[in-house]
């Protein structure tokens, strides 16, 4: 093995220690995410075990990330981000970036509000931003009412009370929105 393989291979542990603190998850939780018991997961981010295949798959899903994400491996061949859609809440959201942890970028179709449960107002820690590609948005915001249009931009504390939503009778609203930790957690992995 090469100076640069074994420098990746002892940057692991870390690696997937740091995954799972920005993350917010335990590792009780986490091996609930992938049934590696949670001494295991201790000692891969601890570095006193290096991690299998077997291992690296689940984690990786856990994560939402490739698995050459999950060691750091070099970058290599095509730059592109490879987008995934995720459902949530009824919304479509696709990753705009590929690396784990950090502010993430999705673009958000958002359909009629009047096809989705009725507005909920939610909050969490973090910020959030967001540009409107097409259609429209409505933003509530504590008490106020915005509607956004395309090519208008907005930006809030999430510890305001919010909803984002459609108010069109028909066709999707398409949004980039940019997640701190704390809100991709909320937007894309909370149950």
């Amino acid at each position: 093995m090469g100076d640069e393989d074994a420098a990746v291979v002892r940057a692991v542990g870390a690696r997937l220690r740091g995954l799972r603190h920005r993350s917010g998850l335990t590792l009780a939780e986490l091996s609930g995410r992938t049934g590696i018991t949670p001494s295991t997961l201790s000692r891969l981010e601890t570095g006193r075990v290096q991690p299998t295949l077997g291992q690296l798959l689940p984690l990786s899903r856990a994560y939402g990330v490739p698995i050459g994400e999950l060691v750091d491996a070099p970058r290599v061949g095509d730059p592109r981000v490879h987008l995934r859609p995720v459902r949530r809440f009824g919304l479509t959201f696709v990753p705009l970036t590929r690396q784990a942890g950090g502010v993430q970028a999705y673009k958000v179709l958002y359909p009629p509000a009047a096809t989705l449960p009725p507005p909920e107002l939610r909050t969490h820690d973090g910020h959030e931003w967001f540009y409107v590609l097409s259609g429209a948005v409505r933003l509530v915001l504590g008490g106020d009412e915005h509607l956004l249009r395309a090519g208008e931009a907005a930006e809030f504390d999430t510890r305001t009370p919010h909803w984002i939503g459609n108010p069109a009778d028909g066709g999707l609203a398409e949004v980039i929105a940019i997640f701190g930790t704390q809100g991709e957690r909320v937007h894309l992995h909370d149950t």
